[in-house]
């Protein structure tokens, strides 16, 4: 388990009064480790877990050729320059094989999903044939290909191969696939278990009277929120007064229960409380200011066992840091495969000013124009502390590190919230 200063050691250029957000990742990528411990669960309770292991397919989906189509079957390579007319000696339903033979000139009404038999390999949907007098249907020159509307044993799962890798997170549609395989319960990660507390004399509960200079702890709610929605077993330790006996009772309960620990506030300089003193006295720490905005404080390192962030705390911020840094972290140590961020392209509708040499995050709002194409707009005021401006936002519009002035019609790139927020 590499230190804060050998992590810091081996970046390139790796400066903490002036951290890029991409330093960051890099950084936080080699600080943490994914859980180890396993268990089993039923399906229904999958979601949103991380698979531990490959799963390997115990059978072919679908697990013979059958049609995709209600029609006829027939041997494709009948089919010519010429219309075909085909006898029809039989029906096959879905869920039950057909017994019989099939022979040149000859077809087979079917059902969607039923068994293909033997020598049939081609189905025309019922809609484009005719029907003769004499039983007879036609099939008109050039409408089909010999395979046409035929699934093939094995198309979507193959028996013997990986159906879903190790790190993956179990979506809705990874949930039906574990069914379709008959496949009742799976082997995930156990939960990350992350312990949260805000700090300062200055934060109410919910439930205290309001006083002079003080404000109610939404960041509670939020990062509860954030991590309840990333399948986290939260540790709520509430709010945290600036004494030293406290925050040390604190950072112990935490670090003795939890994978990781978040706190906000007290990481600024100058903040006069002791959080930042403890956590240099009870862990390995380090304290950046990150080259961003919002959300330029943090502190990262480990106290005990646990990895801790500590996030800056304004409400803006947190939830900025979090999404940017501590989210693909945590999901790192969930045993999640991590993938770069999936921007999406908008043009600005607006001008937006900015220097090269940080990385802002603007809330906007994506909409469609008339002509088809996506714009983003800001929700106004960017003030770090503007909490209504993130319910107003569905993305973060990213001005990357060497990105200048942003003119309107100039395409950006856009972090939605989707399934994050």
């Amino acid at each position: 388990m590499s230190t804060v200063a050998e992590i810091a050691a081996r970046l390139q250029g790796y400066d903490p009064q002036a951290l890029s957000a991409d330093a960051v990742g890099e950084f936080l990528a080699q600080l943490v480790a994914p859980v180890r411990e396993t268990e089993t669960v039923g399906v229904l309770d999958a979601l949103g877990r991380v698979l531990a292991r490959d799963l390997v397919s115990p059978i072919s989906v679908p697990p013979h050729d059958n049609s995709a189509m209600d029609g006829y079957a027939f041997a494709g390579a009948q089919l010519g320059a010429a219309p075909l007319r085909l006898q029809v000696v039989g029906t096959a339903l879905a869920g039950k094989a057909w017994q019989g033979e099939v022979r040149s000139g000859e077809c087979l009404k079917i059902m969607t999903g039923a068994i293909l038999p033997a020598g049939l390999d081609t189905v025309v949907p019922q809609e484009f044939t005719k029907t003769g007098a004499d039983g007879r249907i036609e099939i008109p020159a050039g409408l089909l290909q010999p395979g046409d509307n035929r699934r093939c044993k094995g198309e979507d799962l193959m028996e013997g191969r990986p159906a879903l890798l190790a790190g993956e997170r179990i979506a809705p549609a990874a949930s039906g696939l574990v069914a379709s395989l008959g496949i009742p319960r799976i082997e995930v990660f156990r939960r990350l278990k992350v312990a949260y507390f805000s700090t300062g004399d200055e934060i109410l509960s919910l439930g205290e009277p309001p006083r002079e200079g003080a404000v109610f702890d939404s960041n509670r709610y939020t990062v509860h929120g954030l991590l309840a929605r990333l399948g986290c077993e939260v540790i709520d330790l509430g709010v945290v007064r600036d004494e030293p006996a406290l925050l040390e009772e604190a950072f112990r309960h935490a670090a003795a229960r939890a994978d990781a620990i978040i706190t906000s506030g007290g990481v600024s300089v100058g903040e006069a409380d002791f959080t930042k003193a403890m956590m240099k006295q009870l862990g390995d720490v380090a304290f950046w200011k990150i080259a961003m905005r919002p959300g330029r404080p943090m502190a990262v390192g480990r106290i005990g066992n646990a990895v801790l962030f500590g996030l800056p705390g304004n409400p803006v911020a947190v939830m900025v840091t979090f999404l940017a840094f501590v989210r693909p972290a945590l999901l790192r140590m969930m045993g999640a495969r991590v993938e770069p961020p999936l921007y999406l392209k908008a043009r600005s509708s607006e001008a937006m000013r900015k220097k090269p040499g940080r990385t802002e995050y603007q809330r906007g709002t994506v909409t469609r124009r008339p002509d088809g194409s996506l714009e983003v707009r800001t929700t106004g005021n960017q003030g770090s502390g503007v909490l209504s401006s993130m319910v107003q936002a569905n993305g973060l519009i990213v001005l990357h590190h060497a990105q200048g002035s942003v003119a309107p019609g100039d395409e950006v790139d856009v972090l939605m919230f989707e399934g994050a927020l």
